[in-house]
């Protein structure tokens, strides 16, 4: 796979990230479109939230090993990644796998993370999770505050995935971080908003990035079986759509020397 070493603007990154990749859809649209999304848009980094990589819910070795194979250079999480017990030892070993850094001290893996780009340009990633209608972890906020200080004795340029249910948490993040981050982008959702923006302090800004899965289903499942859900109120098993797969993802340049945001861009890549 190509990777240009130097951007096409001057002391920048081109960092690509990919919305929640659900089931084996979202796998296949990966695999189909990654290699000419890099090449198109000379991008130099691609992280993906792979949470539900794996039949929907979490994430297996061998599905991790598809995603890096297909290009992704690092994969965050969220709340499902605690659903599939053979990934525990994984999240260990594999330093290119995150979840999310605000879940209580003494579980497996890891919250960020350094990584380089091919040219040697070193990049921050940080996986922080929501309390808002979810768990009652530690605070993102607090959480986001050591982390990146960490981060910064090694690289300006920093990019949170925020794994959270309400937007007006998510908001929050981004203003609060605004200036101290390069990007504060959503996932968890997979619905892809529209409100991409660069704020006043030079982070760029998405609500959520959406999901890489089938677009004919609810949220990445059967639509039948969502619906029966809604209908009756009852415990139904929800399986994973596979018609219409979508890649939904953001595209951001990120200048090397400030670490601010200079251009972010909504993508939408489908079969």
């Amino acid at each position: 796979m190509a990777r240009v070493l130097i951007s096409y603007l001057e002391y920048s990154v081109r960092l690509l990230f990919i919305g929640d990749i659900v089931g084996r859809a979202g796998r296949k649209t990966l695999v189909d479109h990654l290699d000419r999304l890099i090449d198109r848009h000379l991008v130099d980094l691609v992280v993906a939230n792979g949470e539900n990589g794996a039949a929907g819910y979490g994430l297996t070795a061998s599905v991790l090993r598809e995603l890096f194979d297909s290009g992704v250079d690092v994969v965050t999480s969220g709340n499902h990644i605690w659903d599939k017990k053979e990934i525990m030892p994984v999240l260990d070993r594999e330093s290119r796998l995150l979840r999310p850094a605000n879940y209580p001290p003494g579980l497996p893996g890891r919250g960020s993370g350094v990584y380089e780009t091919a040219a040697g340009i070193k990049v921050g990633i940080l996986n922080l999770e929501g309390r808002v209608f979810m768990k009652n972890l530690d605070c993102p906020f607090r959480a986001a505050d050591s982390l990146i200080a960490e981060l910064k004795q090694t690289t300006p340029i920093i990019m949170v995935d925020f794994h959270a249910e309400a937007t007006s948490e998510k908001q929050a993040l981004g203003f609060y971080l605004d200036g101290q981050v390069s990007a504060v982008i959503g996932t968890h959702t997979h619905v892809q908003t529209a409100d991409e923006r660069i704020l006043a302090g030079g982070t760029g800004y998405l609500t959520d990035v959406g999901m890489s899965g089938s677009q004919d289903a609810i949220i990445g499942n059967q639509k039948e079986a969502a619906l029966s859900r809604f209908l009756t109120q009852m415990p139904v098993r929800l399986e994973v759509a596979k018609k219409a797969p979508l890649l939904c993802g953001v595209l951001l340049t990120i200048n090397e020397k400030t670490g601010h945001c200079e251009t972010i861009e909504r993508i939408q890549e489908g079969s």
